[in-house]
């Protein structure tokens, strides 16, 4: 198990990926820079993509929650 400081580091990485990603459409950049950061650190590495996949997981399931939430009122509206 990584130490504090790498999970910190894997979050804050993650954080910023998603930014990335969002700005430029990359949508899989996280996976470049998950080879990136193994090369220097497997560890880094596999804390950074259990954060990545967290976000991105949490990200969906809000989506998936509102779109949901719209069906409903778009029911209720027509009724």
């Amino acid at each position: 198990m990584a130490d504090q400081w790498t999970l910190d580091m894997a979050n804050k990485l993650a954080e910023e990926c998603l930014k990335v990603q969002e700005k430029t459409g990359e949508d899989r950049l996280f996976m470049e820079l998950g080879d990136v950061l193994g090369a220097s650190s497997q560890t880094l590495e596999e804390a950074f993509l259990t954060a990545i996949r967290t976000r991105m997981a949490e990200l969906k399931g809000r989506a998936f929650l509102a779109k949901k939430l719209r069906a409903i009122a778009e029911k209720d509206a027509s009724e």
